[in-house]
């Protein structure tokens, strides 16, 4: 199973305390809804995924976890999907580069570009399956993130977190996470951190790094 730092960093920062049931849009693997499930006793979780391929191995992920009873993934298209309830936690790592050239290779597209689902769709998809009063979490790189927070705010979405991701305190972010909630009579300011995940100039994890990581990477 391929993990990703990035998305491991995401998938212990978000907030899912409390959610019932949670919904990972474009799982891959599944590595979020396995760190959901983690984290979240509780919690029921639903993972889609367009691709057959990652579909059958998040399946075989999650029959192998101690989590297998509470995960359930599902192949087509968040546009199509249609569950028969609503979620209290979304979580999203959709596809990456609205606007890039595209490879020839479709995998690498369906990965890494928005080909098959636009932040439009997306904003859409949430707006669908989110309880009222709950809340989506998403990452991407920070380019990508500034686009959708104009379009999420612009649809009466609240920026309730952020989150900025680096190599060191020396390098310029690579990733932006934020979590969005509908907005209230009385809405607290945002709160925005920046991450580290190294030291500057050695290889060695940041302490914050660590304490956010330390029930995932066994070797803290």
């Amino acid at each position: 199973m391929k993990v990703c730092t990035d998305a491991c960093t995401f998938g212990a920062w978000a907030e899912i305390a409390g959610a019932k049931r949670i919904l990972d849009i474009g799982t891959g693997t599944g590595l979020l809804s396995l760190m959901a499930a983690q984290r979240n006793p509780d919690a029921l979780i639903d993972a889609v995924e367009i691709d057959e391929q990652a579909v059958s191995q998040a399946a075989e992920n999650f029959k192998n976890s101690p989590f297998s009873s509470r995960i359930k993934v599902f192949e087509g298209t968040i546009q199509d999907f249609e569950p028969g309830y609503l979620y209290d936690a979304i979580l999203v790592n959709p596809p990456f580069y609205q606007n890039d050239l595209r490879s020839p290779d479709d995998k690498v597209n369906q990965a890494h570009h928005a080909k098959s689902l636009t932040f439009s769709e997306l904003l859409t998809a949430v707006e669908k399956l989110l309880k009222k009063g709950g809340s989506w979490h998403v990452l991407l790189p920070v380019e990508e993130g500034n686009v959708l927070n104009y379009s999420a705010i612009s649809r009466d979405w609240l920026k309730r977190r952020e989150l900025i991701l680096s190599h060191s305190l020396k390098h310029s972010p690579i990733r932006i996470m934020r979590s969005y909630s509908k907005m209230a009579v009385s809405n607290p300011p945002a709160s925005s951190e920046h991450l580290a995940i190294y030291e500057p100039e050695t290889t060695r994890h940041t302490l914050a790094f660590r304490q956010l990581l330390r029930d995932f990477y066994l070797k803290f």
